[in-house]
């Protein structure tokens, strides 16, 4: 049979070399990446630079004496009203917590009783507004003179009710209230088999729900609970009511006697601001690691955001 074989190529026939252009050439055409341009973030970012301008022209108008706002950002005053605002802060949102967790136990409880008497706590202290609470606890004297416990403790009532008492009682019931039912969503948020593998193991209730359910429900309570506590330090200017020198009060009374009355309100705000910042701060690391083994990456910290954003801003060369 003459001729040559199918798929072999004729003698004397140069075959294709490694060198050759129509080899070495791709039959594709190489992808170029052209990133999206995203022009309504440019037109967002200049629109709110341009409101910020707006505003703060607008204050610059004002006649604000801010060299007094200045002046009197760390008196001795003030800075005991700031003080006096995160103690009575953390001692309400303490005793609040205590009272969340026993009267979330207590409304989850079988028993009728003690389930009656945690939801009839909860309707009337979540029911009143806390400045009429406030103002109730400071009021007391006028219905009972003295506090009689019989041979436990007995006294005047206006000796006992002091302005940091009465913000404590007003304050730290009110939230109790508020944290009962936190810790009530946190507790029903842990799986029932939880529960019932440890009592299969002998474990008492108590012990399981303090070693088992709660170290699994903080995932659920501790960020409705940074919340409640960064808004207690802004409630706290209700106790002026009550004679409670803290920070709004504090600045009041200098702002009268000096006749600055809204640069001390700038000056109060300030001192909010930075009190509610350094506290948030604090309750998304406690957040964060809370999320440990719940989640498949954890939350970008703050300094991890802003490294994000600057990277995002650079325009990726295209080759």
């Amino acid at each position: 049979m003459s001729g040559t074989s199918a798929g072999r190529a004729p003698k004397g026939a140069a075959g294709p070399s490694a060198g050759d252009p129509a080899v070495a050439t791709s039959p594709y055409e190489a992808i170029r990446a052209i990133p999206v341009r995203h022009y309504g973030r440019w037109v967002a970012a200049v629109v709110v630079v341009a409101l910020l301008g707006w505003l703060a022209y607008g204050f610059s108008q004002g006649k604000i004496l801010w060299s007094t706002v200045g002046g009197k950002l760390f008196d001795h005053t003030v800075l005991t009203g700031v003080w006096h605002t995160v103690l009575i802060s953390v001692c309400a949102m303490a005793m609040g917590l205590v009272l969340g967790v026993l009267f979330a136990v207590m409304r989850l409880s079988k028993n009728p009783v003690t389930g009656g008497v945690s939801w009839l706590y909860i309707w009337f202290f979540r029911g009143t507004p806390v400045y009429v609470q406030l103002l109730m606890w400071f009021n007391l004297s006028l219905i009972f003179h003295t506090i009689n416990l019989g041979p436990i403790y007995k006294n005047d009532t206006v000796a006992v009710m002091t302005p940091f008492v009465a913000a404590l009682l007003g304050l730290g019931l009110n939230e109790g209230a508020y944290m009962a039912e936190i810790v009530r969503a946190g507790i029903q948020s842990v799986d029932e088999g939880q529960t019932e593998a440890s009592h299969a193991l002998g474990m008492t209730s108590a012990r399981t729900m303090r070693r088992i359910v709660l170290p699994q429900a903080m995932r659920v309570i501790i960020p409705p609970t940074g919340n409640e506590f960064i808004n207690m330090l802004k409630t706290s200017s209700l106790v002026s009511v009550v004679q409670y020198s803290e920070l709004l009060r504090a600045t009041s009374d200098i702002g009268v006697s000096s006749n600055a009355i809204m640069e001390m309100y700038f000056v109060a705000s300030i001192w909010y601001l930075v009190l509610t910042s350094v506290f948030s701060v604090g309750q998304f690391y406690l957040e964060r690691r809370y999320a440990r083994g719940s989640l498949r990456s954890l939350p970008l910290t703050p300094w991890q955001k802003v490294r994000a954003n600057l990277t995002t801003l650079r325009r990726p060369k295209v080759a």
